[in-house]
C-alpha cells in the first residue's frame, strides 16, 4: 500500500485506533489514506456484487446485495490494520516473560536499570524488544532508562508489564537484602499476569467458539441435509442461492468470526520465525507445484472413476492444494522441530554451566563441560561451541554465533538470550553462577507456562480441528449420497409432489439414464440432468458445492484452531492446512461412496 499523493483523503474520519494501528505496523501509508482506500474498495466491490446478483438472482436482490457488499468492503478495509496490529501485539506479548526475565537477571549482576534495559533490548527480537530499545535510545540524554515510558506504552494491552517495570526500578535503589525480593516479584508478576489473562481468555472464548461451531458448521450441514427432502416435497432451491450461501456468505462469516476471536487472544507464544534465507530451507516452490499438480490430477482421475464423475474437481483441488502447502512448509517445520529440540535441553545446559561457574570454573570451560555431559541437539550445540572456543581462542558469543558457529543458524530468541547472558557471565566470573542457575529456572518456568496454555486451549481447538478434517466432510459426503439416493428412487412411488421435487433435484426424468453406477455415483445421465430445467439444483452441482464448502471449512477451521493454540504462525498454519485438506477430501469422498451403498 502506497501513500496517497493528496494526503487528505479521509482526514476527518480516521479514528485514533486506526492511526495507532497503522503507526504500529510501520506502514508508509497514513490512516487517512487507508480510510479513502476503504471507500474506493467498497464502491468497487458493491458495483461488482450488484451486477452479479442482478444476473443470478434478479433486479430485486441486486440493490440490497450490492449495498451490503459495499458496506462490508469498507468496514473490512478500515478494520484490517487494527486486526493485523492486534495479532502482532499478541505475538509480541508472548515475549514479555522472557524480556522481564532478562531484565531481572541483568539486574542481579549489576543493579543498574540503564544497563539492564540495554541488555534486555539488545538480546531480544520482535516489537516488544524494539519498543524497549527505542525508549532506551530516546532517554539516553536524560536521567531515566526509558523503562517507565516503555511500560506505559504497553500497559493497555498487558497491565502486568507496568507492575513488573515498577518493581525493577524499585530494585535498582533498594538495599541489597531487599533487591532480590523485588526482582523475584517482578518476574512473578509477569508470569502470573500471563497465566491469568490466558485463563480468562479460555473461559471467555468457549461461548463464541461454540456459537461459531453451531452456526458455522452444524446448522449449515443440517440445512444441506434438508435439501433432498425439500426437493422431494416439491420445494426446489436453485443452485445460485445455495452457492451464494455456502461458498460466499458462510465462509465470509467464518472469516470474520475467526478474525474477531484471534484479535481477542491476549498473549500468544508463537514459534520462532523461519525465514526463506535459512540454509536448511531450500526453495521448493517449483517442486511443490509439480507435486501438487501430479497428486491432484491422480486424485481427480481416481475420484471420477471410483466415486462419481462430478467429484473430480473436489478431489483435484483438495489433494493438489494440500500437497503444495505441505511440501512448501515441510522444510520450515523440520527446522522448527530442531529449534524446539535445542530449547528443550537449554535449562539443563544452564544448570550445568551455572553450577560450574559458581565453583570457579571459567565459562568457556563450563560450556565445553555441558556439551560433554548432555545428549541430544542441545549437547551437540554446546560441544561444538566449546571446541570452537578452545581451537580459535574466541569468546563465548563468537563461539556460538560467529561465522560457522553452531547457533548461528538457530533462530531461537531464548538460545540467543542465554548466549548473551553467558557472555556477560564470562566477564563477571564466579558471582554469575547463581544467575545462570536462575536462568535455568526461568527457562523451565516459561516452558511450563507455554505447555499449560496449550493444554487449556486444546479443549477448544481440538473440536475445531476434528470437525475440519473429519466430522464436516463425513456429514457432507453422506448428505450428497442421500441426494443421489433420492435422485435414483422410482418417482412413481413418491407421489406427484415428490416426483416434481425429485425431477427438480435430478434435473429430469429418472429412467435408465438416472440410475446409480456400481461405484455409488451417478451415471452419465446424472451429469446431464441439469439440462432438464434452467436453474435446477442437480446432484453433480450439489456435490461440488458441498465439496467446496467442506474444503473451505477444513482450511478456515484449521487456521483458526492453530491461531488460537499457538498464535497465527504461517509455517504451522500452512503445514496443518496441508494435512487437513487431503484428509477432508478423502473423508468426504469415502463418506459419499460408503453412504451411497446404503441408499
Amino acid at each position: 500500500m502506497t501513500e496517497d499523493p493528496s494526503g487528505t483523503a479521509g482526514e476527518s474520519t480516521a479514528s485514533e485506533e486506526l492511526r495507532r494501528a497503522v503507526a504500529f505496523l510501520g506502514w508508509d501509508a497514513s490512516a487517512e489514506y487507508v480510510v479513502g482506500f476503504g471507500y474506493r474498495v467498497g464502491v468497487a466491490v458493491g458495483a461488482v456484487v450488484t451486477v452479479v446478483a442482478g444476473v443470478v438472482a434478479g433486479a430485486v436482490a441486486a440493490a440490497p446485495a450490492g449495498l451490503a457488499a459495499a458496506v462490508g468492503g469498507v468496514h473490512a478495509v478500515h478494520r484490517a490494520p487494527v486486526w493485523l496490529a492486534s495479532l502482532r501485539r499478541t505475538r509480541a506479548l508472548g515475549a514479555a516473560p522472557g524480556l522481564v526475565g532478562r531484565l531481572v537477571l541483568r539486574m542481579r549482576l549489576d543493579p543498574s536499570t540503564e544497563r539492564a534495559v540495554e541488555f534486555a533490548a539488545r538480546t531480544g527480537d520482535g516489537p516488544l524488544a524494539a519498543a524497549l530499545s527505542r525508549r532506551e535510545r530516546g532517554s539516553a540524554d536524560g536521567p531515566t532508562s526509558g523503562l517507565q515510558a516503555f511500560a506505559r506504552e504497553w500497559r493497555p494491552w498487558f497491565p502486568a508489564i507496568d507492575r513488573a517495570a515498577a518493581l525493577v526500578r524499585t530494585a535498582a535503589t533498594a538495599p541489597p537484602e531487599r533487591r532480590g525480593r523485588c526482582l523475584d516479584r517482578a518476574l512473578d508478576a509477569t508470569l502470573s499476569g500471563t497465566t491469568d489473562r490466558l485463563a480468562s481468555f479460555v473461559g471467555a472464548v468457549r461461548g463464541p467458539v461454540s456459537a461459531l461451531y453451531a452456526f458455522g458448521v452444524l446448522l449449515p450441514l443440517a440445512l444441506i441435509a434438508l435439501l433432498p427432502a425439500g426437493a422431494a416435497a416439491g420445494v426446489a432451491i436453485g443452485p445460485g442461492v445455495v452457492a451464494g450461501l455456502y461458498l460466499v456468505a458462510l465462509p465470509g462469516g467464518l472469516v470474520a468470526a475467526s478474525a474477531w476471536l484471534l484479535s481477542r487472544r491476549p498473549v500468544a507464544f508463537p514459534p520462532p520465525e523461519i525465514g526463506g534465507d535459512h540454509p536448511d530451507v531450500p526453495d521448493r516452490r517449483g517442486r511443490a507445484l509439480l507435486v501438487g499438480c501430479v497428486l491432484g490430477a491422480a486424485a481427480a482421475v481416481v475420484a471420477a472413476r471410483v466415486v462419481a464423475a462430478w467429484a473430480w474437481p473436489v478431489a483435484g483441488v483438495g489433494v493438489g492444494v494440500g500437497s503444495v502447502l505441505f511440501v512448501l512448509s515441510r522444510s520450515r517445520r523440520a527446522v522448527l522441530s530442531d529449534v524446539r529440540e535445542v530449547e528443550r535441553g537449554l535449562p539443563d545446559a544452564m544448570t550445568v554451566i551455572g553450577g560450574d561457574v559458581a565453583e570457579g570454573v571459567a565459562v568457556e570451560t563450563a560450556v565445553a563441560n555441558a556439551g560433554e555431559r548432555l545428549d541430544g541437539a542441545t549437547g551437540d550445540v554446546f560441544e561444538r561451541a566449546g571446541r570452537r572456543s578452545d581451537t580459535l581462542r574466541v569468546g563465548v558469543r563468537e563461539a556460538f554465533l560467529g561465522r560457522g558457529g553452531p547457533a548461528a543458524t538457530i533462530p531461537s530468541p531464548r538460545l540467543r538470550g542465554a548466549i548473551a547472558l553467558l557472555a556477560v557471565a564470562a566477564r563477571e566470573g564466579r558471582p554469575a553462577g547463581d544467575v545462570l542457575l536462575e536462568l535455568a529456572d526461568q527457562l523451565e518456568a516459561l516452558r511450563d507456562l507455554e505447555r499449560d496454555a496449550r493444554r487449556q486451549l486444546a479443549t477448544v481447538t481440538g473440536t475445531l480441528s476434528n470437525t475440519a478434517a473429519v466430522f464436516a466432510p463425513l456429514v457432507g459426503g453422506a448428505t450428497v449420497a442421500l441426494a443421489t439416493g433420492i435422485d435414483a428412487t422410482d418417482v412413481g412411488s413418491l407421489g406427484a409432489g415428490a416426483a416434481a421435487g425429485a425431477d427438480a433435484l435430478g434435473g429430469g426424468g429418472l429412467g435408465a439414464e438416472g440410475g446409480m453406477t456400481a461405484g455409488g455415483g451417478s451415471a452419465t445421465g446424472g451429469e446431464s440432468g441439469a439440462a432438464g430445467g434452467a436453474g435446477a439444483l442437480s446432484v453433480p452441482v450439489l456435490g461440488r458445492i458441498v465439496g467446496t464448502y467442506v474444503l473451505l471449512l477444513a482450511a478456515l477451521l484449521t487456521g483458526l484452531a492453530t491461531g488460537l493454540e499457538r498464535g497465527f504462525d504461517r509455517t504451522l498454519v500452512a503445514y496443518r492446512i496441508g494435512i487437513a485438506l487431503p484428509t477432508a477430501t478423502a473423508t468426504f469422498l469415502v463418506a459419499f461412496a460408503g453412504a451411497g451403498l446404503l441408499f
